[in-house]
């Protein structure tokens, strides 16, 4: 069968390259890919909305409180259980993964991706973890393109595009937003603005809407239609929205990170598991809005509906109270993040897009409220606009995709009515934000690990270079132990280099010897046993790490000693060597290769 298989494929792609010019493939795989990115969203969906009207059924209904504590709980387990006994293996977060595949793996990602979060981020989501369902899907999609550009034999830049329109395909299939998914791959993913990219990403993201309109017609995750018109007025609330978003964006990365490196802490995963399943469930037990995505509670508010957006709690008998609506709101606002975090500290699958949306909402409805109900202004400001705005404010912020927020959040709302105050809160909490968190929630560790790729095509280049591929080995190692002739009769005499590596009896790096150091008294035999390789050795001018240094910093070594050639050590044991001129041919190639 495989035989057959591999027969097929090679024909096809012989017909291929008789047939298609590389443009015209594209064109059709990119279709093909947002066509398979639907149906993953379709699928994640179905999955999710499945499993959450079974456990919503009458004869477990009844248990409800009982229901906010403990499925939560019970949707990780099964999740764990998938990871330890099925998949066998790790599956990375999302978005992250995904970025990291493209900077470091070449855009090669794993095929079990491709089905890894399709089983368990419903799972999760369906059993009340606090997540959101996009960034699954997208890691789903971008597998999936990044096999089939494999399976077609494309090359690394246009598989990394491919994964773009995978992540274009699927969330123009969750919102029916093709403009603004079409800018989330362009922010997210730092491709290229190009008619050789935009062209595949538009057909990615329309053949992926028109799948989601074949299963689900009209129907989107937030129905809202603007009913109150943008007024010059309110520039000056939507400016202090901006403000007030981007100081929570800020309190959304540093809670996320801070509580994930606590929770890493516990070092078994089903002690982690148990810790953070049970927190989840404790906070989901007083505060039930926070269980699953929360993209009702979303459209309740918009509906200014508080009894069914609050959920059942201790303070239902006081909702008439305006006051305790805001705290309330407040509350969800402050521990969303929390109920995320947990969940993806306990091992679940899932994003933050929906997170982000949550909070931005019930942010921005606060805010609005609080500002009605203060006394101290005359006029009254559109609660559901603020809603909506307060949505793009916290993605500007957080996700540092103000263009996505901008463009979203337009299309959802059927117009652009709310086009400036959008861009005036976007605008300014991603100005804020950037300023103090200069890299996103999805790109922060890879940002620390110098692992991401950005609009800046230097950059790019010095991250996609692989570090292994410029190092020399024809250099002839000394050891520490040998003298003057030593030297002479297995260095100088065996090598056409003029620098020699010294290193221990366990190829432990110690030094350099330059032939230039050693010139004027190489000849003299008289030498030979007196003069030992510790009394001419010195210190490199850098020592390059292969396991911390990435090129970016191995660049600047290079700039700032001046030298020609730097070591490079593995675990302190001596690996080579690296040339100025080396590394800088395989720049040039890179750079070829990226710009093609």
């Amino acid at each position: 069968m495989a035989k057959f298989r591999n027969s097929l494929l090679h024909r096809f792609l012989n017909w291929k390259s008789r047939n298609l010019s590389h443009r015209q493939f594209l064109m059709i795989i990119s279709a093909l890919i947002g066509f398979i990115a639907g149906i993953c969203a379709v699928v994640i969906k179905n999955l999710t909305h499945f499993i959450q009207v079974f456990l919503k059924a009458d004869n477990i209904i009844s248990y409800h409180n009982a229901f906010y504590f403990v499925f939560p709980v019970i949707g990780l387990l099964i999740v764990y259980l998938i990871f330890k006994f099925i998949l066998r293996r790790k599956v990375g977060q999302g978005i992250p993964a995904t970025l990291y595949a493209i900077s470091r793996q070449k855009g090669i990602m794993k095929r079990y991706q491709m089905y890894s979060s399709l089983i368990t981020a419903p799972i999760t989501v369906g059993f009340g973890g606090s997540v959101g369902l996009e960034a699954p899907t997208v890691a789903t999609g971008a597998s999936i393109g990044s096999n089939l550009s494999r399976m077609f034999l494309l090359n690394q830049t246009t598989r990394t595009l491919l994964i773009g329109c995978a992540a274009a395909g699927a969330m123009s299939s969750i919102f029916n937003a093709p403009i603004a998914a079409i800018i989330f791959a362009i922010e997210v993913f730092s491709l290229d603005l190009t008619l050789t990219s935009l062209l595949p990403l538009l057909i990615a993201s329309v053949s992926a809407v028109l799948t989601s309109y074949f299963f689900f017609g009209s129907e989107i995750i937030l129905p809202f239609q603007l009913e109150e018109a943008f007024t010059v007025s309110e520039v000056p609330y939507y400016i202090l929205l901006g403000i007030v978003t981007a100081v929570f964006s800020i309190y959304f990365s540093k809670v996320h990170f801070k509580l994930t490196k606590l929770m890493s802490g516990i070092r078994s995963n089903i002690l982690r598991l148990i810790t953070c399943g049970l927190l989840l469930g404790l906070i989901i037990f007083f505060i039930p809005p926070l269980y699953g995505e929360g993209y009702s509670v979303v459209n309740n508010l918009l509906q200014e509906n508080y009894l069914e957006a609050l959920g059942t709690n201790l303070f239902n008998a006081y909702l008439d109270n305006i006051w305790v609506v805001i705290s309330l709101l407040l509350g969800l606002v402050l521990f969303k993040i929390v109920a995320t975090s947990l969940t993806l500290s306990a091992g679940g699958v899932g994003g933050i897009f929906a997170p982000v949306m949550f909070m931005g909402s019930a942010l921005g409805h606060g805010f609005a409220l609080i500002l009605n109900n203060l006394g101290i202004f005359k006029e009254t400001i559109p609660v559901s606009n603020f809603t909506l705005v307060g949505m793009a404010g916290l993605m500007a912020g957080v996700l540092h995709a103000p263009l996505t927020a901008i463009f979203l959040i337009a299309e959802l709302t059927h117009g652009y009515e709310l086009f400036i105050p959008l861009m005036i809160t976007a605008a300014i909490s991603y100005m804020i934000t950037s300023k103090f968190q200069p890299h996103s929630v999805y790109t922060m560790e890879l940002a620390q690990r110098g692992d991401l790729l950005t609009h800046d095509k230097d950059q790019t280049v010095l991250t996609l270079m692989n570090i292994s591929n410029v190092i020399e080995k024809n250099f002839i190692p000394l050891r520490i132990d040998m003298n003057l002739g030593d030297v002479i009769h297995e260095g100088v005499i065996k090598s056409s280099r003029n620098i020699f590596p010294v290193i221990d009896e366990d190829r432990n790096f110690m030094g350099i010897i330059l032939l230039d150091d050693i010139r004027s008294i190489m000849f003299n035999e008289k030498l030979y046993n007196e003069v030992k390789v510790q009394d001419i050795m010195q210190q490199a001018p850098e020592i390059i790490d292969m396991e911390t240094d990435r090129m970016k910093a191995i660049m600047k070594k290079f700039q700032e000693s001046d030298a020609w050639n730097l070591p490079v050590v593995e675990k302190g044991k001596y690996a080579g060597f690296i040339s100025k001129s080396k590394l800088l041919t395989a720049y040039r190639k890179k750079l070829i290769e990226v710009t093609v």
